[in-house]
């Protein structure tokens, strides 16, 4: 095999430990205490089980990205199966919903990462915190994507220690309040009065949380052994995330039954004084802001692989986004933009910023599991043999149920989401002169061949 490096290919360094890490620093486990107090007032008190209805969702979805990952190893995540399998147009618009995900998720874990030390020190101006999140996380991820992955293991290895003591304390102030007998109950799944709606509401703010599941899929061209490696990486994630999520609320449920709160927006942060001293809250609020950190490197990496992936196909301007560093091999410029599009964190405020993203993905959830359908019908006509329970039956239901979780966003979600679509259509219109001709590509075998050319 060629050892000659080709300038469009990534490097293939990561293994499955790797992107686990990756994508549970994606997640941030500890952002369920960030939002415990909203899920919790959504639901009545049920923040148990709006994780738990949202972890089920996730998983019939991450067996979907696992299939398609194995049938296309290469960068790109919904935008690149959907294209492959469905037509080229719809994975443009699939890709286009999905940037509200990836270029502006890392400006909101920006800006709430400002507003948390803006709150402690409210003498330095919070432009001041946001400029100083996207520089950091910028650099570390033009460097390479190694030194991003042991930044990674450091900031996850504290935020895991955080949540390990919040539980502790938690299962310790309810056994001292209530006895033994108080750490097993139900309420923190059926809540005070929780309904059905409420739950389904919760759950799909819940969804927030497992947006990283499908981040592993970015990196696939700097994975060793793809086929195999990222579609267990995405199913341990979901899980591993899951259940992380699922325990958390439950345990907070445990010490602060029911869903009203002084203030639901740092009502974690409240639970945390009141089971560990103000010494307590005070590593809480730090382990927050370093989990926010973590977060956007993960979100940066991942947003800046599918700018380079729509790059390399011609889809954007394949000189800005489509190139790769000759020194580090990385996207230097597709992480520059998304650090220019962090800028607009100094401008907004969270309830804005966070309005419109989860639209994206859940329209990208809900095409890829359609996509992985396709793709068994066709490979059936073929002659190809694949699980029908895999393949067909866990895809429709993921499907249906995302499709269900959409309609459960607030009315501005769906309105913002939907007209970044009415625009999205605008664009494919002119690259494809009246969606006559199908947008530019780069064919798999291409990619894959220009990938494995960076093997030494």
């Amino acid at each position: 095999m060629s050892t000659t490096a080709n300038p469009t290919a990534l490097t293939r360094t990561l293994r499955l430990p790797s992107l686990v890490l990756f994508g549970l620093a994606y997640l941030t486990p500890l952002i369920v205490l960030g939002i415990f107090g909203v899920i919790a007032s959504e639901t009545g008190g049920a923040s148990a089980s709006a994780y738990l209805v949202a972890l089920i969702a996730m998983l019939f979805t991450a067996n979907s990205y696992g299939r398609m990952a194995k049938a296309y190893p290469v960068a790109g995540s919904a935008y690149t199966y959907v294209r492959r399998t469905i037509d080229g147009r719809v994975g443009f618009l699939v890709g286009w919903a999905i940037m509200l995900d990836y270029l502006f998720l890392p400006m909101v874990i920006w800006l709430i990462g400002g507003a948390y030390l803006q709150a402690q020190f409210p003498a330095v101006p919070m432009p001041i915190w946001i400029i100083g999140f996207i520089v950091i996380t910028s650099v570390l991820n033009v460097i390479g994507i190694k030194v991003a992955d042991r930044t990674n293991l450091v900031l996850m290895s504290f935020q895991i220690l955080v949540i390990g003591f919040f539980v502790a304390l938690s299962l310790a102030h309810v056994a001292g309040e209530d006895g033994g007998a108080g750490l097993v109950s139900a309420t923190p799944f059926v809540g005070i009065d929780a309904g059905f709606a409420g739950i389904a509401g919760g759950a799909a703010i819940a969804a927030y949380s497992f947006l990283g599941f499908d981040a592993v899929t970015t990196l696939t061209e700097e994975t060793v052994d793809p086929r195999r490696t990222v579609p267990k990486a995405i199913m341990l994630v979901a899980l591993i995330g899951g259940g992380i999520f699922v325990l958390v609320a439950y345990v907070t449920q445990l010490v602060h039954p029911g869903g009203t709160f002084d203030s639901p927006d740092t009502a974690a942060f409240d639970i945390a004084v009141t089971i560990g001293g103000n010494f307590f809250g005070a590593v809480f609020l730090a382990a927050l802001v370093i989990a926010q950190f973590t977060s956007g490197l993960a979100a940066q990496a991942a947003g800046s692989r599918l700018l380079y992936a729509m790059g390399r196909d011609g889809v954007l301007p394949r000189r800005i986004f489509g190139v790769l560093n000759p020194r580090f091999r990385t996207p230097v410029l597709s992480i520059g933009a998304i650090a220019v599009v962090g800028l607009i964190a100094i401008f907004m405020d969270v309830a804005t910023s966070t309005s419109f993203i989860n639209f994206g993905a859940f329209v990208a959830f809900i095409m890829v599991n359609v996509a992985v359908v396709v793709y068994w019908a066709r490979e059936r006509r073929s002659g190809g043999a694949h699980n029908v329970f895999l393949y067909v039956v866990a895809p429709i239901i993921g499907a249906l149920v995302i499709a269900y979780l959409l309609t459960r966003l607030d009315i501005h979600a769906i309105l913002l989401g939907s007209s970044w679509l009415v625009i999205g259509v605008v664009v494919l219109a002119i690259i494809t002169r009246g969606f006559r001709r199908q947008p530019p590509e780069l064919g798999v075998d291409a990619a894959n061949d220009a990938a494995e050319d960076s093997i030494s």
